[in-house]
């Protein structure tokens, strides 16, 4: 199936991938997705965690399987169906899954995100569900589903150790970032580097009201000195802030850093054109807030 539909840069849409388990569909974004190929036996690790079933080498690269109807609680697959082949966070994962229905373009608007009667917002491995033909699909946080299996692939708050003392830093960061867990990390390490001027919001639109409303109150310079936005969240993307800020006079000075688990070669180039000043995967927690530094002295914001 062909997963390259190209979407214009920071229209808020995104593309999802509806597949099947156990009789339920789910969906992931196809910008996560390298190929889907149909399923082909793999060998097995020793003592791996239960929802890896093993590793295999197409065209030589070396990829992890992980059974995803295990992860989600619903049994073991069986050695038939798909996998979904996915780069993210700079990993290389196929995932099992039963069937594959097709893609559906959303806008980031039309995605309800999951309520406390679900599951609490640590443990929930849902982003988001979308109604399509009167059917529910379920968007699966496949960030969370791998470093649930290994905590070694997330966030590492010990990269911001390595740093050293550090000076305290009252230069004001706008932070837009839809899971909660990695909310927290991220201010946290921001914090930890002496950044202690930071907001914090739950996606890019709450991101943008701030932004808009610091421009009414002419306090901008005061509230709004860095931006750093994931990618997919609800509401509003980062790619659709990125574009917002940038093609309005009175904030395109404002430096932004797109930090997600999404950013390779193709994703550069749209960060790139919609003037995003930096851009970094997830796990570089370390390489944050080194870029945080330098865009703080280049647009000399030191205060």
């Amino acid at each position: 199936m062909d997963t390259k539909i190209l979407l214009e840069n920071g229209t808020n849409e995104l593309e999802i991938l509806e597949f099947t388990l156990a009789g339920n569909s789910y969906g992931i974004n196809v910008a996560k997705i390298k190929e889907i190929i149909i399923y082909q036996p793999v060998t097995p690790v020793p003592n791996a965690h239960p929802s890896i079933e093993g590793i295999f080498m197409p065209r030589d690269v070396m990829i992890t399987a992980i059974d995803l109807k295990n992860c989600l609680g619903r049994g073991e697959s069986k050695p038939s169906g798909l996998f979904i082949i996915t780069n993210f966070n700079k990993l290389n994962i196929a995932f099992h899954v039963e069937n594959v229905l097709g893609i559906h373009r959303v806008s980031w608007r039309d995605i309800i995100k999951p309520d406390v009667t679900i599951s609490t917002t640590e443990e929930s491995v849902s982003t988001g569900i979308i109604k399509k033909d009167g059917k529910l699909i379920i968007i699966l946080d496949f960030e969370k589903i791998v470093t649930d299996i290994n905590p070694e692939t997330g966030l590492k708050l010990s990269d911001i150790i390595e740093l050293g003392e550090r000076k305290r830093s009252d230069v004001p960061i706008l932070i837009a970032e839809d899971s909660p867990l990695l909310n927290k990390l991220i201010v946290d390490s921001l914090k930890k580097a002496g950044y202690t001027n930071l907001i914090h919001t739950e996606n890019g639109q709450q991101a943008y009201d701030v932004i808009c409303q610091c421009k009414e109150d002419g306090t901008l310079k005061e509230h709004v000195g860095v931006i750093v936005t994931d990618i997919e969240m609800p509401e509003m993307d980062g790619h659709r802030l990125t574009k917002l800020v940038k093609s309005d006079e009175a904030t395109a000075h404002i430096p932004i850093i797109i930090f997600s688990s999404l950013v390779n070669d193709e994703m550069k180039k749209k960060g790139s054109a919609l003037g995003a000043n930096a851009q970094l995967s997830k796990p570089e927690i370390g390489n944050l807030v080194r870029i945080v530094d330098r865009l703080v002295e280049e647009n000399h914001l030191s205060q």
